[in-house]
């Protein structure tokens, strides 16, 4: 009998591999649908603003169903473990922030061993002890009670309006064709980014 996959495992598939990072996503994920009472969301009913580019949104994309090709996805390169979720329907938004103690008080010795190991150095041994600590980890992730893992909060619901699809023109530098709000003016003529050579005093 063939089962179906639960969310953690579908989770896991998506993204290509457990880890603790997907670990942190997908509590963030259901901790956020629980809370603002939605289920994933088919199109633009849910919106997400994640503050890194880590391994846990994709389990927010996957159990959410906020993409950033739907738009419903937006990403601020904060560096941070804080996610924003706001449902359109409700008008309800919530903060979550994760324990950055929890997630960072780890074996000191793993610091090494794990440069090792993506250095393409490690012996399998050394590759055996780090991806069980990494399992440890993750199933402590997964199973630490709620208030030690996160903090989660109402927002003010700030949500940014829906997708838009631009008119795109060709670029009279490289002649690839950019979303007409991307591109820039260079000798009178729209350019992308790329070819614009934008001038900068470093701010």
């Amino acid at each position: 009998m063939c089962m179906e996959k639960t969310n953690w495992e579908k989770a896991v598939e998506f993204h290509g591999h457990s880890c603790p990072g997907l670990a942190v996503g997908y509590r963030v994920a259901s901790i956020a649908l629980r809370e603002l009472k939605e289920l994933r969301s088919p199109d633009e009913e849910l919106v997400a603003v994640v503050e890194n580019d880590a391994c846990g949104v994709d389990a927010i994309m996957l159990l959410t169903g906020c993409t950033l090709g739907k738009g419903n996805l937006i990403y601020r390169d904060c560096g941070k473990q804080v996610y924003t979720f706001g449902s359109r329907g409700s008008g309800r938004a919530l903060r979550i922030s994760v324990n950055g103690e929890i997630l960072h008080r780890q074996d000191p010795s793993m610091a090494e061993l794990r440069q090792r190991v993506f250095g393409g150095a490690a012996t399998p041994e050394e590759k055996k002890r780090f991806y069980d600590y990494q399992a440890k980890r993750t199933d402590q992730i997964l199973n630490l009670p709620e208030d030690r893992f996160c903090t989660v909060r109402q927002v003010e619901s700030k949500l940014p309006g829906k997708a838009r699809i631009f008119n795109s023109v060709p670029c009279a530098a490289c002649g690839e064709y950019v979303m007409e709000s991307r591109a820039r003016v260079k000798d009178g003529r729209p350019v992308c980014i790329p070819c614009s050579d934008d001038y900068s005093r470093g701010w």
